[in-house]
């Protein structure tokens, strides 16, 4: 969140492993590869007011095997939209490895629908 927040897209993008999987907020694509990240992120960074924010008391973080952990929570995306700054509420889920550098292997995250 940092790094999006400060507009550091090398590092955002250094955090994801060599062979990351993102199914990310804002596409209908399956990005394999943080060479294929690179453009995704970069149209989400040209989007003004750009920002995002952990919803409090959401964050779950689990053991995942031996070397593994899961991230989980909702955040909430907010950038300008044809001069409006709007809000994207989405759910997101990591896989990370803590012992690399760039520890995130997996990454998925969904706008919210609305209920039912």
């Amino acid at each position: 969140m940092q790094a999006v927040n400060n507009a550091d897209l090398a590092g955002l993008l250094s955090l994801y492993d060599e062979h990351a999987v993102l199914i990310p907020t804002f596409s209908n694509r399956i990005l394999k590869g943080r060479a294929n990240l690179q453009p995704y992120f970069e149209k989400l960074a040209s989007k003004d007011d750009l920002s995002i924010a952990l919803h409090e008391k959401t964050l779950h973080i689990e053991p995942a095997g031996e070397h593994l952990v899961t991230l989980s929570g909702i955040y909430n995306w907010r950038f300008a939209v044809d001069g409006e700054v709007l809000n994207f509420e989405a759910r997101f889920s990591y896989i990370v490895d803590p012992r690399k550098e760039a520890a995130i292997l997996h990454h998925h995250s969904s706008q919210i629908p609305r209920a039912i």
